[in-house]
């Protein structure tokens, strides 16, 4: 038989189109997709447990005669069955069923059952287990092996996906599913056989350690484990070469630029600012695209950053995009770069999705001619924007693009030969387990030192009894000069309702705090109004600003020295900290006052109370990773990116040093093993590393 790599699941018996595309579904379309297609936990069916020994919250076996069935018209219709064995009594409950299922229940009769043991109404019962009931005479043996519990979709019962596998393993051996790892990595890494761990996690024998497989630590998890974070590291890897084997244009060093705009900056550059832009400056300098993060916490000059890594390419004659995430950035971005590069004589042009017609024309006309410095949201993408000569592109916050889009920057090169150079900013840290496996394409810099006159942010953690002291605060603020942001958090996923309850805190403050200049910020509104009204809120005409949490990224006032969140359980770490780094920006002392409301889950108490104790960001995004896995932190679910078959980073973060070294061992001797395992690990992503 064929490599089953090769073979379409159409090949087994039962498996027609219908079924195929279900599966399809959950990424199977060949035999070795579904023997990859590994069980999220399992049932233990090999044993019958006693009625007596049961206890609720326990997955079990248990067999008995039937010594009652009686319909119960409670709240809800339902069939409550009464079991009993030599040792006790159970309930099975069934909330759907029919009348013939009703008879079938004869006392007397022996049944088998497999449940979830919960408390209820008559004491310990299963709610609709699964159940067989077994002729006098016959003799029913119980599993051999533990029960998988897989993945599934809609319309694709267990059943059928553990027959679909059973078919699969017997087609199985060796030559059908070779190994492409070389013997040495799976001797020196104590790995074990691929086929023998393939077997195992879908059958584990009855004395396997459940303790382990459900921590992911069984040695037949660690070698797929091992397989697919080496598979993935591989495909970075092969992003970067591909990338750093196209030409770039090089550029020197400024000689004019830079010191004029020195001159006019208020401050220095901070020693991280200066570090940041050396590494930037070396990686401009050669012919090869650069590819690099700049990681800073809230408020670490990362702007300022940029404008350094910009300079030099417009003396070259070059053009500059600079692309953020929403158009309250992109517009804030615009007005900072006028203000500071217009006096060096530099042009800067804008884009975004609402610029129509003639001004979008103009736009598009002026980015063609070789405006040198160009601000936009992703509409910097799209196909009918034609640059000069563009050699730098700096994307602000990463994590809000995905990885395909950062790519497709790769159309916009000189002369359709040179790649533009990248350089990628985030407010977000990234912890360093998930920079070396997520971001193995790029080279990182840190700017681990905020400008001078920022001052920490205290954090208050209080619930919503005490909202009426937290006005009067606000009133008193507002009295002393200061100003203060209201923030309004989402409700259940919903924009529209977030709004309403943000134009109704507004209404209600405006009744309260007479005397208070009050403005209202949210999504609803016209990208031109809320940059009209942040621009009010930032000369000090407006005392205090109720937002929604669209003031989360880049808002600058220095004035404003208060924050309030209402509902901050709603929000993750990330967001959380996005938002109080809104405050603190000026001279003086600083208060983010989380206003909740009780009972809170154990989660939103863990995430308050980190808030409460630190105020850095990095501390922050390694405790948002426990909390949240990976994929939310990066913002990459969207892309696929992240989204291991068997492989967690979090969970399998004491791997990634022998991964990296694995990586290297394979690109140095091994090259012909990287094409087999890509196509078994990331065949369908692999388009983010078409070049």
């Amino acid at each position: 038989m064929a490599d089953l790599a090769h073979t379409a699941i159409t090949h087994l018996k039962g498996v027609g189109d219908a079924l195929a595309e279900k599966l399809a579904k959950l990424s199977i379309v060949t035999l070795q997709d579904l023997l990859f297609h590994l069980p999220l936990r399992y049932q233990d069916r090999t044993r019958i447990t006693p009625i007596g020994a049961l206890f609720a919250g326990q997955d079990a076996v248990v067999e008995g005669a039937v010594i009652s069935a009686s319909v119960l018209m409670g709240r809800r219709r339902s069939l409550l069955v009464k079991l009993q064995d030599g040792s006790g009594t159970i309930g099975l409950r069934f909330y759907f069923f029919n009348q013939s299922q009703k008879n079938s229940f004869i006392k007397g009769a022996r049944v088998r059952c497999f449940g979830d043991v919960r408390a209820g109404a008559s004491g310990l019962e299963l709610y609709h287990p699964e159940y067989r009931i077994i002729a006098d005479d016959k003799i029913m043996p119980v599993e051999q092996t533990l029960t998988p519990i897989y993945p599934t979709t809609e319309g694709l019962t267990q059943q059928r996906l553990r027959q679909l596998v059973e078919q699969t393993l017997g087609l199985l051996s060796s030559h059908n599913l070779p190994d492409y790892l070389p013997t040495n990595l799976i001797e020196h890494y104590d790995l074990g056989d691929l086929r023998e761990a393939i077997c195992y996690l879908h059958h584990p024998p009855p004395d396997a350690n459940a303790q382990l497989l459900a921590e992911g630590k069984h040695w037949a998890q660690k070698r797929l484990i091992f397989e697919e974070l080496l598979s993935h590291q591989l495909s970075l890897q092969r992003l970067r070469e591909q990338i750093r084997s196209q030409s770039a244009i090089a550029i020197v060093h400024s000689t004019k630029l830079v010191p004029d705009y020195l001159k006019q900056l208020p401050f220095s550059p901070t020693q991280a600012q200066q570090r940041v832009v050396q590494e930037v400056t070396y990686d401009l300098g050669m012919p090869l695209p650069m590819l690099r993060l700049v990681q800073g916490d809230v408020g670490a000059g990362k702007t300022v950053v940029a404008a350094l890594s910009a300079l030099p390419v417009i003396e070259a004659g070059y053009q500059v995009a600079l692309m953020a995430p929403t158009e309250i950035l992109a517009e804030q971005h615009f007005l900072t770069f006028q203000r500071w590069f217009e006096p060096l004589g530099i042009k800067v042009a804008w884009l975004a999705g609402k610029l129509k017609g003639k001004a979008r024309q103009n736009a598009l006309t002026d980015i063609a001619e070789g405006a040198a410095m160009v601000i936009g949201t992703h509409a910097l993408f799209q196909r009918d924007v034609f640059f000069k000569q563009l050699a730098l592109v700096i994307i602000d916050e990463q994590h809000r693009f995905g990885v395909e889009q950062r790519l497709a920057l790769r159309d916009k090169s000189v002369d359709g030969l040179f790649l533009p150079h990248q350089l990628i900013m985030t407010a977000t840290p990234i912890p360093r387990t998930l920079a070396m496996s997520a971001y193995a394409d790029l080279d990182t810099s840190i700017l681990d030192e905020l400008p001078p006159g920022r001052t920490p942010v205290s954090t208050v953690v209080l619930p919503d009894s005490r909202r009426p002291e937290v006005i009067t605060r606000v009133q008193q603020a507002c009295k002393e000069g200061k100003q203060a942001y209201w923030v309004c958090t989402l409700i259940e996923e919903s924009e529209e309702l977030t709004c309403q309850a943000a134009e109704t805190t507004f209404t209600e403050l405006s009744e309260l705090l007479q005397g208070v200049s009050i403005g209202l910020i949210h999504g609803r509104m016209k990208a031109n109004e809320k940059v009209a009204l942040m621009q009010r809120f930032k000369e000090g005409e407006l005392q205090l600003l109720v937002a929604t949490t669209v003031i989360e990224v880049g808002v600058d006032v220095p004035n404003a020295s208060l924050m309030i969140i209402e509902n901050p359980e709603r929000l993750g770490l990330a967001q959380l900290h996005q938002l109080r780094g809104r405050v603190g920006r000026g001279q003086a002392e600083s208060f983010c006052l989380l206003l909740y409301h009780a009972p809170l889950s154990r989660i939103a108490q863990e995430r308050l109370s980190i808030m409460r104790e630190t105020n850095d960001g990095f501390i922050i995004a390694e405790k948002d990773l426990e909390i949240r896995g990976p994929g939310e932190v990066l913002g990459t679910r969207q892309t696929g990116l992240l989204q291991f078959k068997v492989a967690d980073l979090m969970r399998d973060s004491d791997l990634l040093p022998d991964i990296r070294e694995a990586t290297q061992e394979l690109l140095e001797n091994h090259k012909e093993s990287i094409d087999l395992l890509l196509d078994r690990w990331v065949a369908n992503r692999e388009r983010y590393g078409q070049v």
